[in-house]
C-alpha cells in the first residue's frame, strides 16, 4: 500500500510537540521544529514502532542531563556556537570565529550529559610548531600570512561528537556487467580499411547479503567548527575515550552540542547506507555493475554522546575569516588560508611559457 494512517499519536522528541506522519517522507514530522523522526512502520498492524533511539532521547532521565557542575552557556549570534562557561568567566568574543555578539543561551531542555571524553594528548607547543610548518608548505599563501604571529590566538576546544552502533544485515540485487571485446572494421584518415577491438558489456542479474557492524560512526555535533575540517582530521582514537569527569574540562572551552540525537541518528544512517552500498557493490561480480539495490535491516543500535579534543585558530585576513584545526589526539591538521592572486597568476604564466614551448618543439 502507498499510504498508511498512523493510529498511535507521537511527541517530537526534540521539541515535544506533536509530530505527524508524512507519507511523502515514510517519518515522523515534527510541524513547529521540522524534526523527522526515524520511524518504523508496522504494516500489519498499521502501527508505528519507535526505534531505540527516539525512545532513549524522549525517556532520558534528569540525573543523566545537565553538566554535574554550574556552567553558564553563551550563543555566538555570528556562527550560532553555543559555549559553556564557568560562571566566573565572561567570554568577550567568540571561540570560533570572533565575533563580539554573544547572548545568554537558554536551553529548553538541559543537555544530555558526554558519557565519555578523550583527553588531550598533542601539547599547544608542538601544535603550533606543525601550523608554522602547515603555513610554510602552502606554496600560494600570500608572503605576508607566513610572517604574522597567527599561533598566538590557538585555543583548546572539546567539540561534541555522537558515535553510533549498528549490526546490519543488508541483501542486495543488481545488474553484473561482464566485458567482452568485438573486432570492428572501421577506415582511417586515408580510406585504408582497419580492424579495431571494440569493448561491449554483457549484463546478467545479481543477488547476495552481507553482514556488517559499524562501530563508533561519528557524527559532529557542531556548528562552530567547519565540518569538512573536521572530516579531513577525523578519526579521533574512540578506543581511548574516559568517562565524563569535569576535571577534563578544566581550563577548554567547551561547545554545546546543537545537531540533537534524532537529527544525528539520521546523518549516521545515511552514511551507513553510502558504506554499505559501496560495500555490497564490491560484492558484485563481474566487471562493472548498474541498478545496485540495498535492503538493509539495521538491529543492535546505540549511541554515545562524547566530547572530543581540538585546538582551533581562527583568523582574519583581509575581510575574510578562516579556520585552522587540529586534532587533540593526533596532531593532525587542516585548514583554510588565503591565495595569493600574484602567485597564481605567475604559476599560470609559467604553466603557459611550458605548453606553448613544448609545441614549439613538437613543431
Amino acid at each position: 500500500m502507498s499510504e498508511i494512517a498512523a493510529i498511535d499519536k507521537h511527541a517530537c522528541p526534540a521539541c515535544g510537540a506533536q509530530a505527524e506522519w508524512n507519507p511523502a517522507k515514510k517519518q515522523l514530522v515534527c510541524p513547529f521544529c521540522g524534526t523527522e523522526s526515524p520511524y518504523r512502520f508496522d504494516r500489519d498492524t498499521g502501527r508505528i514502532q519507535e526505534l531505540d533511539l527516539v525512545k532513549a532521547l524522549r525517556e532520558i532521565p534528569d540525573e543523566e542531563r545537565g553538566w554535574q557542575t554550574e556552567r553558564r552557556s553563551v550563543q555566538c549570534q555570528s556562527c550560532k556556537a553555543v559555549m559553556v562557561y564557568d560562571p566566573a568567566r565572561v567570554g568577550q568574543n567568540c571561540e570560533f570565529c570572533g565575533s563580539p555578539a554573544l547572548v545568554d543561551y537558554q536551553e529548553i531542555k538541559s543537555p544530555i550529559r558526554p558519557q565519555s571524553v578523550l583527553p588531550f594528548k598533542v601539547s599547544q607547543a608542538d601544535v603550533r610548531d606543525n601550523i608554522r610548518r602547515w603555513y610554510a608548505s602552502k606554496w600560494f599563501a600570500p608572503s605576508a600570512l607566513k610572517t604574522k604571529a597567527l599561533v598566538d590566538q590557538l585555543k583548546s576546544l572539546y567539540v561534541p561528537y555522537w558515535t553510533f552502533d549498528a549490526q546490519v544485515h543488508c541483501r542486495w540485487t543488481a545488474e553484473a556487467g561482464h566485458y567482452y571485446y568485438v573486432n570492428e572494421e572501421y577506415r582511417d584518415n586515408q580510406g585504408r580499411a582497419q580492424v579495431r577491438q571494440v569493448r561491449k558489456v554483457r549484463w546478467v542479474p545479481a543477488a547476495g547479503e552481507l553482514d556488517h557492524f559499524f562501530d563508533d560512526e561519528p557524527v559532529p555535533g557542531t556548528h562552530g567548527v567547519a565540518l569538512d575540517l573536521l572530516k579531513q582530521v577525523e578519526p579521533f582514537p574512540t578506543t581511548e575515550l574516559v568517562p565524563y569527569d569535569t576535571g577534563y574540562l578544566s581550563g577548554h572551552i567547551v561547545e554545546h552540542y546543537q545537531v540533537v540525537l534524532v537529527e544525528a541518528a539520521q546523518r549516521a544512517r545515511a552514511s551507513m547506507d553510502a558504506q554499505l552500498t559501496s560495500l555490497c557493490g564490491s560484492q558484485v561480480p563481474g566487471d562493472t555493475y548498474r541498478n545496485l539495490r540495498i535492503d538493509p535491516d539495521y538491529s543492535g543500535q546505540t549511541f554515545k554522546h562524547i566530547l572530543v579534543p581540538v585546538w582551533l585558530l581562527t583568523y582574519t585576513f583581509g575581510a575574510k575569516t578562516f579556520q585552522v584545526v587540529a586534532n587533540g589526539c593526533t596532531g593532525l591538521i587542516a585548514g583554510r588560508y588565503p591565495k595569493s592572486p600574484w602567485k597564481i597568476l605567475f604559476a599560470v604564466l609559467v604553466v603557459a611559457l611550458v605548453v606553448m614551448i613544448i609545441a614549439l618543439a613538437n613543431r
